[in-house]
C-alpha cells in the first residue's frame, strides 16, 4: 500500500528542462515544490569529470545518459496494419534520463521558430489556398505568435548564454544575422563561435549562390558568461563530445550549468530521484487532479498529493502519462477523434557529404555541437512553395558536430563496409571530409499517432507507449528538393566529389536521425484539436499543466529546445501572474 505524504503546493513530474524552469518560477513565487525525477542524481562534478565523459564507446554507443529501455521502452510500426514491436537498442532517437533530462546530452543548438511556423496551416492557406494542403494531414495553428513568444524566447536565450548573431533588430535587418527571423528586442548575449574551416567555405559558397548564410546560434559558449542567476559558464573548447555526453567544462548550457545550482537552494525547493511516476491521480469529478504516485529506487509506493501538477517528461512520455492516467480523450484514427496522442511528428533529415582533395584539411575533431554556417532561404515559408506541392522547409548547413573516432568514419559510396579496404578508405577522408546537414520539418498527418500497446508492459506492469509512424510523401518531396540545394552548394565549394541522398520511406528506428520527437499533447484554441491551451494549461484538469515538445501540433524546421524553453517561461508567467490568483481555466485578455 502506497504511504500518502504531505500535501506540497506543486509537483514537477521531471527534473529536466521544463521542471527547472518550472521549479524556479514557482519557488520565486513562495510555493513549496516538489520535483521527481525519475533517473539518478547528476551534477557537473564530479559526475562528467574529465577523461570518464570522453568515453565514446560508453556515452555515444553504449548510450549511458538514456533511458533504460530494459525497464521501459516504447513499441514501433510504420502504419495500423502492422504489430508494434518493443524497441530494445536506442538508435534512432535517444530519450534521455536522470537530473536535467535530455538537456544533458543535447547539442546546442538553440533556434527560434518562426511565426509562419506557429501558423502554418492558416498561413499556407492564405498564400496557397485550402486544396494545398494534403487532405491526410494534420497540421494545424499552435494558439500563439512569434511576438508572443519573443520576450521568452529572449529570457530563455539570456538565462542559456546563446551565441549569435542577430539578423533583426527590432525590424531593422541585421548584416550577418538571419534575414528570415522575426524581430527579436535585443542580440543574442554573447557573440557567434569561431567559424570552422568547412563552415567557411560553405558561408563563401552559399553567399555566391545568391543564399544567405549566417552563423549557427549556439548553446556552446564562445565566451566566459554569468547568467541572469548568477551562474557562470566557460568557452568551448571545441572537444566534440556534446551530443551524448555530459560538459565537464561547463561550457554548454545545461540545467546542471544554468539554474540547477541555485534551484537545489532554494528552502522551498525538494528534489528526489529514482522515482518512477506511475499515475496521477483525479478527484471524484475527474477534472481535478490531487496527487501523484511513484515507486522509489527501493521499491516502495508513495502518492504525492498537491495542489498543482507540471508535467515537464520528455515528449513521449508526457503523453504516456496522461493515457495512463485517463487524462484527456485518446487519439482515434479511425475516427479522427479524441486528441492525447494526436499529430505525433518527427524531423526529416538528410546529410550530404562533400569529398575534398587530400590538400583540404576540415579537422573535423575540432568541433562542437552546435558550430558552424547555415542559410535559412528553404525553412518554413521563406520560399515559394507553390510550384513544389509540399508545405513546410529545412535549414542547410555545415554544421558537423563531431570527429570522434569511433563512430565518425566518412567514405564514398562504393566503399566496403569493413576490411582493409574500408580502412584505407577511412584514412583517404577522415581529414578531407565535411558533412551537411538538411534538417527538415515534419508535418502531422491523420496516421501518426501514439497509443497506449495493448500486449507489452514495462517493469512496474503498466502499458507501455505504441508509436505509430511513417514518412508522409509531403515531407519526402520537401527532403528530396532540399537536399539537392545541399549538393548544389557543396559542389560549389570546390568539392571533388559530393553525394547527398534525401529521406525515403520507410521510417526506420535503427538508424540516428534526430531525438526531436514532438506532438501527442499539442497546445491550440480548440478543445477537440488541442490537449492543452495556448498556455500549456490541459483543457480537462485546468491544474494540470503539460509542457515539451509534445505540445508541438507539427513540427518545424529548426531545432526544438529554444521552443521548449520559451513555451514553459510563457506558461510559468500565466501561471505565477494568473493561474495562482484565480485557481481554474486560463482564458484570453
Amino acid at each position: 500500500m502506497a504511504t500518502r505524504l504531505p500535501e506540497v503546493d506543486a509537483v514537477c513530474l521531471g527534473v529536466g528542462l521544463v521542471g527547472t524552469l518550472l521549479g524556479r518560477e514557482l519557488t520565486r513565487a513562495g510555493l513549496k515544490v516538489v520535483g521527481l525525477e525519475r533517473g539518478p542524481p547528476r551534477h557537473t562534478v564530479p559526475d562528467f569529470q574529465g577523461p570518464q565523459m570522453h568515453d565514446e564507446l560508453r556515452y555515444a554507443v553504449r548510450k549511458a545518459l538514456m533511458q533504460d529501455n530494459t525497464k521501459e521502452t516504447v513499441t514501433f510500426r510504420n502504419n495500423a496494419g502492422q504489430t508494434a514491436l518493443p524497441i530494445r537498442r536506442w538508435e534512432s532517437f535517444l530519450p534521455g534520463t536522470g537530473l536535467g533530462g535530455s538537456m544533458v546530452h543535447w547539442n546546442g543548438q538553440t533556434y527560434r521558430f518562426q511565426d509562419t511556423d506557429f501558423r502554418m496551416r492558416s498561413h499556407s492557406i492564405e498564400r496557397y489556398g485550402e486544396k494545398f494542403i494534403a487532405p491526410d494531414l494534420a497540421i494545424q495553428d499552435w494558439g500563439v505568435t512569434a511576438a508572443e513568444l519573443e520576450p521568452h524566447y529572449d529570457r530563455f536565450e539570456y538565462l542559456l548564454g546563446t551565441s549569435g548573431k542577430a539578423g533583426n533588430l527590432k525590424g531593422r535587418k541585421q548584416d550577418g544575422g538571419n534575414p528570415f527571423e522575426d524581430p527579436r528586442s535585443r542580440d543574442y548575449p554573447t557573440p557567434p563561435m569561431k567559424e570552422p574551416y568547412g563552415s567557411a567555405m560553405f558561408r563563401k559558397a552559399a553567399a555566391e549562390l545568391g543564399y544567405h548564410p549566417f552563423p549557427q546560434p549556439s548553446s556552446n559558449l564562445s565566451q566566459p558568461y554569468t547568467n541572469p542567476e548568477g551562474v557562470s559558464l566557460k568557452a568551448c573548447m571545441f572537444c566534440g563530445y556534446c551530443e551524448r555526453f555530459g560538459c565537464e567544462h561547463y561550457a554548454k548550457s545545461t540545467p546542471q550549468t544554468i539554474l540547477l545550482p541555485i534551484l537545489e537552494k532554494e528552502k522551498n525547493f525538494e528534489l528526489r530521484t529514482g522515482c518512477q511516476i506511475t499515475r496521477i491521480h483525479l478527484d471524484h469529478s475527474g477534472r481535478h487532479a490531487t496527487g501523484v504516485s511513484y515507486v522509489d529506487a527501493s521499491g516502495r509506493e508513495f502518492e504525492q498529493p498537491a495542489r498543482l501538477f507540471i508535467m515537464g517528461m520528455y515528449a513521449l512520455n508526457n503523453v504516456r502519462m496522461l493515457l495512463l492516467s485517463g487524462i484527456g480523450k485518446p487519439y482515434d484514427p479511425k475516427t479522427r477523434s479524441g486528441v492525447v496522442g494526436r499529430n505525433y511528428a518527427y524531423q526529416t533529415m538528410s546529410a550530404p557529404k562533400v569529398f575534398f582533395d587530400r590538400s583540404i584539411n576540415i579537422n573535423p575533431f575540432m568541433r562542437s555541437g552546435a558550430n558552424g554556417t547555415l542559410i535559412a532561404d528553404f525553412v518554413s515559408d521563406n520560399f515559394d512553395h507553390g510550384p513544389h506541392g509540399f508545405v513546410g522547409g529545412a535549414y542547410i548547413g555545415e554544421v558537423m558536430t563531431n570527429g570522434r573516432p569511433i563512430e565518425f568514419h566518412p567514405t564514398p559510396s562504393g566503399t566496403p563496409a569493413w576490411g582493409s579496404a574500408w580502412k584505407k578508405a577511412v584514412v583517404e577522408h577522415y581529414n578531407h571530409t565535411s558533412v551537411m546537414s538538411v534538417h527538415g520539418s515534419s508535418v502531422s498527418t491523420v496516421y501518426n499517432y501514439l497509443d497506449l500497446d495493448p500486449t507489452y508492459k514495462d517493469a512496474w506492469g503498466l502499458p507501455l507507449l505504441r508509436m505509430t509512424f511513417d514518412f508522409h510523401d509531403n515531407d519526402l518531396k520537401m527532403s528530396a528538393f532540399i537536399t539537392e540545394k545541399a549538393v548544389e552548394i557543396g559542389k560549389a565549394m570546390g568539392a571533388r566529389q559530393v553525394e547527398g541522398t534525401p529521406r525515403k520511406g520507410p521510417y526506420t528506428i535503427t538508424q540516428y536521425q534526430t531525438t526531436h520527437n514532438t506532438g501527442g499533447t499539442v497546445m491550440g484554441s480548440d478543445p477537440t484539436t488541442s490537449v492543452v491551451n495556448p498556455w500549456l494549461q490541459s483543457w480537462d484538469v485546468p491544474n494540470l499543466f503539460v509542457i515539451g515538445a509534445s505540445n508541438f501540433p507539427q513540427n518545424a524546421s529548426y531545432n526544438p529546445t529554444n521552443t521548449v524553453g520559451a513555451l514553459a517561461l510563457r506558461a510559468a508567467e500565466a501561471i505565477v501572474t494568473r493561474y495562482l490568483k484565480n485557481p481554474g481555466p486560463l482564458v484570453s485578455t
